[in-house]
């Protein structure tokens, strides 16, 4: 460590070491019940200090530092309490970082002494008392974006007898910040500003909406003062009254949670980097539409110098929209990275409640896709992890008579493949039992004996996701009551994606889920079909080839055909979506493909490539097989945008499709 730190460092460190004692001083007033603002500011001046210090090369410090920091972290989250000596201890380190930000030698080994004492502090005993937390009725897209602190501080809102309120306001985009903090100011002493869950306001681009999570143990009167003349939707989240019964939602039901939770996530933290680019869009659009209307006025223009200029603004607004559009799904991108953290803490309990030894390593955590995937992802990778925990990883004195170590290994992975998400999660367990498949599939009527003895494994995966399959001879807390992979194939298909399963015997099984990055756009290849249109995402279109059906002989009893050295199935859209064919003879021959499984679909025309905005068919359509989507082309004219995935899968599990050929 350098005798002589940086003047620039050291003017830093003693302005927030002297912040840092400030604050502690205050806390000290409150120890008895700390406040909870003092207390996360102390915690983040700590941080700021180790980072500071870690930069500058100050080691001690960094080591020093992050020792108080931890220390303050575990009282903030009510791990610890906060007694006088702790106070005392922390106000020694404060002086001592003072004293090194000018760099005395003699204070190395104080710093390395006082910091083991920070260090040794154990932590208070846990509670073993219900989580009220569990009780509360929010809904998940808000639950999985609260950090440890706002979900402790809910939670000491609820055992001391308070309300978690959920309040909807709106500010404008220039002053959303000093709003917020006046705000909170002046709900002190009626409540605490929890969470703070921005969206964006309808119609317009100069506001901004807010969900606010509020701790009270004041009655709505008092909060609506605190608002004072701003309008605000409020209301009190609900808390079930009684404990949910164990395993009443295994499965990824989701039993208790409100009617609009069921949905993808309503809310996205934005950066205001990404913000102030759209608001800058904006403003060029405004600029493009004012020209245009410009020319309106422009009598001493030519027609054909009108006609120019008028070209001219087309072309800008256009390059104008593809930018605006870039960032919005951009906008709209989230890493995988808190999911994957979710993951860690699932297989922590589940893996208890198990009574197994797992742990569980990720990998392309920062991948990044659409924020509406991300939320739908969570209930088919908690199947997953589930199923892996209690069928695939082997209690541990099995696994040591295995030659295997005690504790079970799970790997969470994604790779982005051009326009696609490959997620996949392998565990090193046993692997499927074939056999007991097998078995089960007969007993159960899946596939009649004879079939279910010739099946191969690619048949006996499908009959994995048939709806209420299960191997489990007895129910758990946490699976054997038939639902579960066909829960995560619909789940996934209502993504556009698929889902493959790998396994080897003694060694593991592998769920690979497929995925594009966004469900917001798509470039698609247009498709006659019996006189009408469809859209192919070009993202799964691998070839397409004149084809002559009747020289191919795909006729009834022929569905496989060789293309450029490869046998693969083919189907007629036509026939598909029961369409009258036009039985000429002449068609084309689109070949796509989700990871390794391809398709051959006939279709009657080729229209061209188009960007796509999709749109769910609503309520009253609902799902439809084989269609992700609609979209309009131009001319108020809309096509049916088709799932590609959902195909693969109607077409390769087999009849009627198929049949024996397949």
């Amino acid at each position: 460590m350098s005798d002589r730190p940086p003047a620039e460092f050291s003017s830093e460190a003693v302005e927030t070491a002297d912040a840092l004692g400030k604050n502690l001083l205050l806390l000290e007033k409150s120890a008895a019940d700390p406040d909870p603002e003092v207390l996360n500011s102390v915690f983040r001046l700590a941080h700021s200090l180790k980072g500071l210090a870690a930069t500058f090369g100050q080691q001690r410090m960094a080591e020093l530092a992050h020792a108080a920091e931890d220390l303050l972290d575990r009282l903030r989250l009510g791990k610890a309490r906060l007694t006088p000596t702790r106070v005392d201890l922390l106000l020694e380190a404060v002086e001592l970082f003072q004293r090194m930000a000018h760099g005395p030698a003699n204070a190395v080994e104080e710093a390395r002494t006082l910091a083991a004492r920070l260090s040794s502090i154990e932590e208070a005993p846990e509670r073993v008392t219900e989580d009220p937390l569990e009780r509360l009725e929010l809904p998940p897209e808000m639950r999985r974006v609260l950090t440890e602190f706002e979900e402790h501080r809910l939670r000491e809102t609820l055992r001391r007898g308070g309300l978690v309120w959920a309040a909807r306001v709106q500010y404008p985009l220039e002053t959303f910040d000093r709003e917020l903090e006046q705000l909170k100011a002046r709900l002190r002493g009626v409540g605490e500003l929890v969470s703070t869950l921005p969206g964006p306001v309808a119609d317009s681009v100069e506001a901004l909406s807010f969900v606010l999570l509020i701790g009270s143990g004041a009655g709505e009167a008092g909060l609506r003062v605190a608002f004072g003349e701003a309008s605000v939707d409020l209301r009190a989240v609900p808390v079930r009254k009684e404990r949910r019964p164990a395993g009443e939602a295994d499965g990824g039901g989701r039993a208790g949670e409100p009617p609009e939770a069921a949905g993808a996530a309503r809310t996205l933290r934005v950066d205001i980097a990404r913000l102030d680019a759209l608001m800058d869009d904006v403003g060029e659009l405004r600029l493009i539409g004012e020209a245009i209307r410009s020319l309106s006025d422009a009598r001493e223009l030519s027609p054909r110098a009108w006609t120019g200029e008028l070209l001219r603004e087309q072309r800008r607004l256009v390059r104008r929209l593809d930018i605006l559009q870039d960032r919005l799904l951009q906008a709209r991108m989230v890493p995988l990275g808190p999911l994957f953290d979710r993951m860690q803490r699932l297989v922590r309990r589940m893996a208890r409640e198990a009574g197994k030894e797992v742990v569980l390593s990720t990998s392309g955590a920062e991948v990044q896709i659409d924020k509406r995937l991300v939320e739908e992802l969570s209930d088919p990778l908690v199947h997953l992890v589930r199923n892996a925990i209690d069928h695939g990883i082997e209690p541990a004195g099995l696994r040591e008579g295995r030659g295997k170590p005690r504790a079970g290994h799970i790997l969470l992975s994604a790779e982005q493949l051009g326009s696609r998400v490959v997620l996949a999660l392998t565990d090193d367990g046993g692997g499927v039992d074939w056999a007991r498949v097998r078995e089960v599939a007969i007993q159960r009527g899946l596939l009649d004996e004879e079939r279910a003895r010739a099946a191969g494994e690619r048949e006996l995966q499908a009959v994995l996701f048939s709806p209420g399959f299960s191997t489990a001879s007895t129910v758990s807390a946490m699976s054997g009551r038939g639902v579960g992979l066909d829960v995560v194939k619909t789940n996934i298909a209502g993504l556009s994606g698929v889902i493959d399963v790998e396994s080897r015997a003694g060694e593991g099984t592998t769920f690979r889920v497929t995925l594009p990055v966004t469900l917001a756009t798509v470039r698609g290849l247009l498709v006659g079909v019996s006189g009408r249109v469809y859209a192919v995402p070009l993202s799964s279109v691998l070839d397409v080839l004149a084809h002559d059906v009747r020289a191919s002989g795909l006729e009834p009893g022929s569905r496989v055909v060789p293309v450029r050295g490869r046998s693969i199935p083919v189907v007629s859209l036509a026939e598909t979506f029961g369409l009258p064919s036009r039985g000429d003879g002449a068609a084309y021959l689109v070949v796509v493909g989700v990871a390794e499984r391809r398709l051959g679909l006939v279709v009657d025309a080729l229209h061209g490539q188009r960007d796509l905005v999709t749109q769910s068919l609503g309520p009253r359509l609902g799902q439809v097989p084989g269609v992700s989507g609609a979209a309009e082309v131009g001319h108020h004219h809309t096509v049916l945008v088709l799932d590609v995935g959902a195909l693969l899968d109607e077409v390769l599990r087999g009849p009627p499709l198929l049949g024996a050929q397949a």
